[in-house]
């Protein structure tokens, strides 16, 4: 019943947070629960109730008193397969057809799967042909073709059928040439028989009768577009989603072979020609025309083997040799489809589709649709060869069986179902599944129980109490409080009731034991007397005890875990002080104030320096100067001694500049055990080494002839500047006159005018 079904698996419950037996049911695989009465001991949690039944029994609960759920298999509907497809009924290729599952959250439960393909199995094989330019001597070729593949189909089976649909290309810019005449006839101008562009049409339903077929396949006429790539896809979409149409029986083998020498255009194509709807899988045929080839995408190849599978079509792709590693891509995402290569006139169709039938009807894929969330299905296929456990099974054999795994990880709310069966065939068997998360205890039929103190009723083992009690044995009555208030009352901080160590009790935790034979102890059980820090492997060093995890020393000793004997021998100064009064003494090391250094606590290095804090004190007590000359006894009664000196005695002297520049140099030191900003001034110089001030007068004058030194610079270098610039230019123009040549003249006429002058008075007299 789903026990022992991982037999090398180790039954581990992993508890979680268990307050009942549906808890506990539900946190693992393996967990168990006891309902026996007072199965628990005084103060123990009752998640101790659950665990394996293998612990459980160890610590003394029986057998018929742990809760279990099991997984529970009843198939339903089983009856015999077929051994031919003459029957009276349909044929029964797969068994059993229905089961019910009920299951453990992640106890997987396995069944046997037989599958055995009939004899004489009815076949529906549609034709589907690229009748786009290329394909003109392939059309020739199977028209002369019809008998041999009704011949050959019926060496299948003696109920075969055939159907026919050609496609081309969406009649569309760039896929076709939209020029009214070109859509009319778009192949070469030498072509007499050659019919308008289209984009899928259905030629023919399922027939048996060759005659209908011949004559149906003699009218096709070739047609054309533009680019190489073809409306593949959606003549395979309308042929898998159109049934009705196409003519597809309830009980068959269906098969499209799809004839054609190039590749296909695909989702996302289309918006070269601004098609953005996306392909919606729905059939629209209108007088068996495609009637939304223009309007939506093509589809995706995910799509397409989707609808194949759907529909238990199976693809046999006979393409030419230039196009066979293209469509054998495409047959490894089409599941149950094979490829084969055509001749250049496409003569070898026949042999080819018998080849690809005989390889896909003797490989047997079992899958499923799609699971409920949190299920996993693997098959385990039972032939030679068949490899190992995965989501797929597959044999190459007529008669094969298959051992199929289920396994819900997680509870499932009410029962869903789903249908495993061979890829490309119609039988499937139906899985209905539902989990068992809920425990079946069969309490007693008293409402005040006895060992409930007459308060309430048993649950599995434990005490569900009357309203008004509360508590493990209902021994709590709540009064005017009501049972959230008493159990905040056991938080701290909002936090674990009792810490996770003892169980609340009308409002006071009362304290587990611990393994070692102590208690939790505290208000809130927050306290143990066995996680103090140890020291050399022993509790608070064997110095000390321990107190509510923190050790308590004994007199000698000191530290965390108590392991240092109390002496101060190493922190005293050679003066006698300890740790210069500036830290205390802890396990015989200087624990320095802030900035102090080890050993002793006399170095400073991050402490800011006398030289520059005190410099404005000693300019107001040696000088009566500075910013503190008005109020220098209280600001500077940090310093207690200081002297005027001449000369500053050995040592390294702080050299500092007063507000006026004045080099001020002095001593100063800090007496053991003073705070960091006492300090007493040994000695102060008297005479203050003030620099020379500067010669105003000079600066100004010398910065004035300055300016006017430059500007007078800048001037030349200008008038430099234009007089090469003009001695240039003249040296030019004397190069030009020189060039010059003057020609004789020797029409005296242009050198002497001779000029007549009329007297109009002398001529009339």
């Amino acid at each position: 019943m789903g026990r022992g079904v991982l037999s090398q698996e180790v039954e581990v419950c992993s508890k979680t947070v268990i307050n009942s037996c549906r808890d506990c049911i539900r946190s693992g695989a393996y967990c168990t629960w006891c309902k026996q009465l007072n199965f628990t001991k005084p103060g123990e949690q009752e998640a101790a109730r659950c665990d394996t039944r293998a612990q459980l029994e160890e610590r003394g609960c029986m057998g018929k008193d742990i809760v279990s759920p099991l997984n529970i298999l009843t198939v339903t509907k089983n009856t015999a397969l077929s051994t031919n497809a003459f029957v009276k009924d349909e044929p029964i290729q797969l068994r059993p057809q229905e089961v019910n599952l009920k299951l453990r959250p992640g106890l997987p439960r396995t069944f046997k799967l037989d599958f055995r393909r009939v004899e004489g199995y009815p076949v529906d094989l549609y034709y589907l042909m690229d009748l786009s330019y290329s394909m003109e001597d392939d059309l020739r070729s199977i028209k002369t073709l019809g008998n041999e593949l009704f011949k050959a189909l019926q060496g299948i089976t003696k109920q075969g059928r055939i159907g026919f649909g050609s496609f081309v290309d969406k009649t569309v810019l760039p896929f076709t040439n939209t020029n009214p005449e070109k859509l009319k006839k778009p192949c070469e101008e030498k072509e007499l028989f050659c019919q308008p562009a289209f984009g899928y049409r259905h030629v023919l339903s399922m027939t048996e009768n060759k005659a209908d077929f011949n004559r149906e396949v003699d009218k096709q006429r070739i047609s054309g577009n533009l680019d190489s790539p073809e409306g593949t896809l959606d003549a395979i979409m309308q042929a898998a989603v159109c049934g009705d149409r196409i003519g597809w029986r309830n009980s068959s083998t269906r098969l499209i072979v799809l004839t054609t020498d190039d590749g296909f255009h695909m989702a996302g194509d289309g918006k070269l020609a601004g098609i953005l709807e996306p392909n919606d899988e729905r059939c629209y045929m209108d007088n068996k025309l495609y009637t939304k080839s223009n309007d939506m995408d093509y589809p995706s190849v995910g799509q397409v083997a989707s609808q194949l599978e759907k529909n238990n079509i199976q693809p046999i792709f006979a393409v030419t040799k230039n196009m066979e590693n293209v469509y054998r891509e495409l047959s490894r995402m089409i599941p149950k489809s094979e490829v084969g290569v055509l001749s250049e006139d496409s003569k070898n169709v026949v042999e080819l589709i018998q080849a690809a039938y005989n390889r896909l009807s003797s490989k047997v894929t079992v899958t499923h649709d799609a699971l409920p969330d949190n299920v996993r299905v693997t098959y385990t296929p039972l032939c030679p060869g068949g490899g190992p456990a995965g989501d797929k099974g597959v044999c190459d054999n007529v008669k094969v069986s298959f051992n199929v795994t289920v396994t819900a990880d997680e509870c499932i709310d009410r029962e869903r179902s789903f249908l495993i069966g061979p890829l490309g065939i119609k039988d499937k068997l139906k899985v209905s599944l539902s989990t068992r998360c809920e425990c079946e205890c069969d309490d007693p039929k008293e409402e005040n129980h006895k060992d409930c103190d007459g308060k309430g009723k048993v649950k599995c083992g434990m005490c569900s109490c009357n309203a008004g009690f509360v508590g493990q044995k209902c021994e709590c009555a709540i009064g005017e409080k009501d049972e959230s208030s008493l159990r905040a009352a056991c938080r701290k901080d909002n936090g674990t009731e009792c810490e996770g160590r003892g169980d609340c009790v009308c409002g006071i935790c009362q304290c587990y034991a611990q393994q070692g034979g102590s208690t939790y102890y505290g208000t809130h059980c927050e306290c143990e007397n066995e996680s103090c820090e140890k020291f050399q492997n022993k509790l608070c060093g064997g110095n000390g005890k321990c107190r509510c995890k923190i050790c308590e020393c004994n007199p000698e000793y000191e530290g965390t875990a108590c392991q240092c004997k109390k002496s101060d021998e190493q922190c005293r100064t050679p003066s006698g002080s300890v740790c210069s009064g500036r830290g205390t003494c802890q396990c015989n090391q200087c624990k320095c104030i802030e900035g102090y250094q080890r050993p002793y606590c006399l170095t400073c290095p991050a402490c800011q320096t006398p030289c520059i804090t005190k410099g404005k004190c000693i300019e107001c007590l040696g000088f009566q100067t500075g910013p503190f000359s008005k109020n220098c006894s209280q600001t500077c009664k940090s310093i207690n001694e200081f002297e005027m000196v001449e000369t500053l005695p050995p040592g390294k002297p702080c050299d500092v500049r007063d507000v006026e520049n004045c080099r001020v140099k002095r001593n100063m030191l800090q007496p053991p055990g003073r705070p960091k900003n006492v300090w007493l001034l040994m000695s102060v110089i008297i005479v203050l080494e003030c620099p020379e001030l500067p010669n105003i007068y000079a600066i100004i004058g010398g910065s004035i002839a300055g300016v006017a030194l430059i500007g007078l610079l800048i001037l030349l270098i200008i008038k430099a500047i234009l007089y090469m610039r003009d001695v240039k230019e003249f040296r030019r123009f004397e190069n030009e006159q020189k060039k010059g040549k003057w020609s004789p003249v020797s029409d005296i006429s242009i050198w002497k005018q001779t000029e007549n002058h009329m007297n109009m008075t002398c001529t009339a007299q």
